[in-house]
């Protein structure tokens, strides 16, 4: 997390706040850019670890054809229905591919954790399960931007 929040500040998580958000939420929507420049959105349930984002992604899925062609991405994570119940997190940057694609569950130390974390998480497993059709994708944001609009006290 290399670059602080200039705007916005009243309303931005604290670490501990935005560590607990993306520990608990599932889901992220994942923006890419395809080799002829247009945006592609899609879901995805996601693990965090602390520093990293980890992406469960479909190998023959348009997301990962754009990220092998340009890795740059862009994650948006949020809850809330109610404008003073609206909290999320953009997370940007580079993202790097993890493990043999597809995964077919070779021994990577490297992981060891987002795998545990994400069939906890997801599956509410203790280990992963491979279908040979995903594979890992780790973004160590650039930059993250936070709101949480319950701090504007009933405004």
């Amino acid at each position: 997390m290399t670059a602080t929040q200039r705007r916005g500040r009243k309303i931005m998580m604290t670490p501990g706040e935005l560590d607990e958000f993306l520990t608990t939420q599932r889901t992220c929507r994942v923006a890419t850019v395809s080799a002829d420049g247009a945006p592609h959105v899609s879901t995805l349930w996601f693990a965090w670890d602390g520093t990293s984002m980890w992406l469960y992604s479909v190998v023959r899925s348009k997301r990962w054809i754009h990220l092998r062609h340009d890795p740059r991405v862009a994650i948006v994570v949020d809850t809330g229905e109610a404008y003073d119940e609206l909290r999320g997190v953009e997370l940007s940057g580079t993202v790097d591919f993890v493990g043999e694609s597809p995964r077919t569950g070779e021994l990577r130390a490297e992981l060891d954790v987002p795998e545990t974390l994400f069939a906890r998480k997801n599956f509410g497993l203790e280990e992963m399960p491979h279908d040979g059709r995903h594979a890992w994708v780790r973004l160590t944001p650039e930059k993250i931007v936070s709101w949480d609009f319950r701090k504007l006290g009933g405004a």
